[in-house]
């Protein structure tokens, strides 16, 4: 099977009982898709248990892979400079990403790994991980951090030009239990807010400007926590 297509899925690798911290176990022996054959290890998602808020990027990059955690690479400490910039309590977030192991092509005389995008295939092999994760942590607040992340919420009709920087919510079926009660009246709705990924801010011509542009969504986000 090519390194594009889901070998299964990781539903069968996905404990039915525990916490976040039985989801990290099994996801270690995750051979729903091909792409823990190249990968270092699997990188899970990291946080308080029981976050405000659940932050989902796409996937991990070179330094994730190599360190087993998520957003400790450059992006990563973008996003959380924008975090503290937003006023959104690091301590109050969740971060994870839509697929758990690091895609990359080599180049060069060193073989430097280069970041590559998930296949849909790979997105929704990985998706039962990212649907428990937000289940047993059961945040008030999602956001995600481009398209990669935001098709594997909200569906493959997502776009982050649309809907970045407004405060949304999750469809009814994509909430855990506790939530779709909300959504009838019987307590908070789970909102969600979409923004670019700070990995796109790395690359932009206007650093500067795109980076105003990520805090200013985060913000959206924050005001919704308090």
């Amino acid at each position: 099977m090519g390194a594009d297509g889901a070998a299964g899925g990781a539903q069968p690798f996905v404990p039915a009982r525990g916490g976040v911290a039985a989801l990290r176990r099994a996801a270690v022996d995750c051979r729903g898709c091909p792409l823990y054959e190249n990968a270092t290890q699997t990188v899970f998602g990291d946080g308080p248990a029981h976050a405000r808020a659940v932050v989902v990027g796409e996937q991990p990059g070179d330094q994730e892979d190599r360190a087993g955690e998520p957003f400790v690479g450059p992006a990563g400490h973008l996003l959380r400079k924008a975090l503290a910039d937003a006023e959104m309590a690091e301590g109050d977030v969740y971060f994870t990403n839509a697929v758990k192991h690091f895609k990359f092509t080599t180049a060069g005389e060193g073989r430097r790994r280069i970041h590559k995008a998930p296949s849909l295939r790979e997105m929704t092999a990985c998706r039962p991980w990212l649907s428990e994760e937000l289940q047993r942590v059961d945040p008030e607040l999602v956001v995600v951090l481009g398209a990669t992340a935001g098709k594997s919420v909200l569906g493959n009709s997502f776009k982050v030009t649309e809907s970045r920087g407004t405060l949304l919510y999750l469809p009814v079926a994509a909430l855990p239990t506790p939530a779709r009660a909300g959504r009838d009246g019987d307590g908070p709705a789970r909102g969600l807010v979409a923004t670019v990924h700070p990995s796109a801010v790395l690359r932009a011509p206007d650093r500067a400007e795109a980076y105003r542009g990520l805090v200013a969504d985060l913000r959206v986000a924050a005001r919704f926590l308090r």
